[in-house]
């Protein structure tokens, strides 16, 4: 750090605003400066702890510095192990493949092969979206209206968010919107909007390549599909010859209360993408899964200087051993959802009609506020109370429970009665 002009030493916060671009963003609905995490919890820099309703944005489902994880982490490299290594083969690898491979895929019957990517989710969208183009040798993407799949060029173009769109500095193509569940209102059939949409552009000879969709919309606002909408869209990508991508980087690796967000409903994506929670200690890691008949890559066709993070493969190894190996934690998952849609409930009973739902599935809830302003002002309030909760929808209208799956009830509860006390300060 340098002096500031004058002498003297900037404070933690004006070491940000005068070196970090403009671009940054949940710094400033959380304008402090942390110092330490462990679970549920993040202290600041004068030692005032806060609740982490916001999680890494989904990739700390399992909480800060896991201690199951962090130990794993520590011996290998306390032994030297590989850090990176491209493609290599390297022990770490091989047992996070086979333990993928055992305790996932092979338990729910699904048979795929494993490309790692560069270490963001967007990199893995960028590869489905090819090995789609690849396989059919057609060029469009469908997605869904609220979608987010990242923010680099190919991954922007199937993204709604408009902010984001427009940051790209080009015209982004290649790509078809469709309305998501409820976007036709009540009634309105979003499966046959697709199908009829595939009918023509099938007469025109320029079927789509792929469809990517999320199971439950993160940044759209916590909307879930139900599972005859997802059955419906499966049977329409296959009676079509189209690619079904499913985007499980921020609802995966267990957010739904199963390890894949799809599982409920039966389906078998021909590619998933997977990031964010899947090192289980907020270490980049990135993967695709591919159905076999579409893995049509050339040697390195697609690649990433670090898709060999292998101290991610070791915490990911250790998470899926820790929680996955037995039912036991998939449904310790799928009890708090229930205590907590019902706590978030009560927050409705009290607060309509400032509040108009409660949206979402599995520990991945929203609480629908009658407009972005009050959210804005009610997230800012549980802020200053000592809760990170952040927003999302369309218009920002959502405020976005996303806490570590490991959180215990008592600081879910916690969580709960601030939120409270922060639409109990807010409401008229």
């Amino acid at each position: 750090m340098m002096p500031v002009a004058g002498g003297g030493w900037p404070n933690e916060a004006d070491v940000f605003a005068r070196y970090e671009s403009r671009v940054r963003s949940y710094s400033r609905q959380f304008p402090l400066v942390f110092a330490r995490a462990v679970g549920s919890k993040l202290w600041d820099s004068s030692g005032r702890c806060y609740l982490d309703f916001l999680a890494g944005a989904g990739a700390l489902s399992y909480g800060h510095n896991n201690a199951v994880l962090k130990q794993a982490l520590i011996d290998y490299i306390a032994q030297d192990g590989v850090a990176t290594s491209l493609d290599l083969y390297t022990v770490a690898k091989a047992k996070f493949l086979q333990t993928l491979q055992s305790t996932i895929l092979a338990p729910r019957g699904l048979e795929y092969v494993v490309q790692f990517t560069g270490p963001t989710g967007t990199n893995a969208v960028e590869a489905a979206l090819k090995i789609a183009r690849r396989a059919t040798r057609r060029t469009d993407i469908v997605f869904f209206k609220g979608g987010f799949h990242g923010v680099s060029l190919g991954s922007l173009a199937v993204t709604g968010n408009k902010v984001c769109r427009e940051g790209a500095g080009v015209r982004l193509g290649n790509s078809l919107e469709a309305p998501y569940v409820g976007d036709l209102g009540p009634g309105g059939d979003t499966i046959a909007f697709l199908e009829e949409l595939f009918s023509k552009r099938s007469a025109m000879g320029s079927l789509p390549a792929g469809v990517i969709v999320e199971c439950i919309q993160g940044e759209g606002g916590l909307r879930a599909a139900s599972v005859e909408w997802l059955r419906r869209l499966e049977a329409a990508c296959r009676r079509w010859g189209v690619v079904l991508i499913v985007d499980d980087i921020q609802a995966g690796c267990g957010r739904a209360g199963t390890f894949f967000s799809f599982e409920a409903a039966g389906i078998t994506p021909d590619v998933i993408t997977l990031s964010k929670s899947l090192s289980g200690y907020g270490i980049p890691i990135s993967l695709v899964l591919l159905q076999r008949s579409v893995d049509l890559w050339q040697p390195g066709q697609h690649n990433g200087t670090f898709r060999g993070n292998n101290h991610a493969f070791v915490t990911a190894t250790a998470m899926i051993n820790e929680y996955w190996r037995t039912p036991a934690f998939s449904n310790s998952v799928l009890d708090k959802a229930v205590y907590l849609r019902k706590r978030l409930q009560a927050l409705l009973d009290r607060f309509a009609p400032h509040i108009a739902e409660i949206t979402g599935r599995g520990m991945m809830l929203g609480v629908v506020c009658a407009n972005a302003d009050f959210a804005a002002r009610v997230s800012a309030r549980a802020f200053q109370l000592g809760l990170i909760v952040e927003r999302s929808g369309l218009e920002d209208e959502v405020i976005k429970c996303m806490m570590p799956l490991v959180t215990p009830y008592s600081e879910l509860d916690e969580g709960i009665d601030i939120l409270h006390e922060a639409f109990a300060k807010e409401s008229p």
